[in-house]
């Protein structure tokens, strides 16, 4: 499977992002493309692909899934352009996800998903997902433990001066509103 994570859409922004960072208001991304980065606010609409379906007869399929049968059936290079007919778009869907369903998914949605499948494949961003095995599971658990136990053997400094470091001046009963 395609790992999606940190991967997101911004509505009123074309293009994919990857999430870089956290900001005090937000979110800071970087273009998939152009690589500039910016500083996204939490009002604004985001949307993560790993969260994403697809309309199905059956259950919704994730993106993940969808992308995933065309890296496969692709064999890792670049999908159908997304500005070919409706009938050509239409025809690819079908074989990639054959049990789409055909009143709730349209081919603006087709395009959008092909759109973000040749982005995140020219700029190599189409991982597999790395498979968790028992043992791996295991070895983190008792790597975490031991991180823990070295946590609790530190000792605190109990002599009771207060530390300043070099060149730094304690200013004690002082506001910090910008006047002195």
């Amino acid at each position: 499977m395609i790992d999606l994570t940190g991967i997101i859409a911004i509505a009123g922004q074309p293009g994919l992002y990857k999430i870089i960072a956290q900001s005090k208001n937000g979110i800071i991304v970087e273009g998939l493309t152009d690589k500039k980065r910016l500083n996204v606010y939490a009002t604004t609409k985001v949307s993560t692909l790993s969260d994403i379906s697809m309309f199905t007869t059956g259950d919704d399929k994730l993106i993940e899934e969808i992308i995933t049968s065309i890296f496969e059936k692709e064999n890792g290079g670049p999908a159908i352009d997304s500005k070919s007919d409706d009938a050509s778009i239409e025809k690819y869907f079908s074989e990639i996800l054959p049990e789409y369903d055909k009143e709730r998914v349209y081919v603006s949605n087709m395009r959008k998903l092909f759109v973000w499948y040749n982005t995140m494949q020219a700029t190599g961003n189409l991982k597999k997902k790395e498979e968790k095995k028992e043992g791996e599971e295991k070895s983190v658990a008792i790597k975490a433990e031991e991180k823990f136990k070295v946590k609790n053997t530190v000792s605190k400094d109990t002599s009771g001066s207060p530390k300043v470091s070099a060149g730094v001046k304690k200013t004690t009963g002082v506001r910090k509103t910008g006047t002195a």
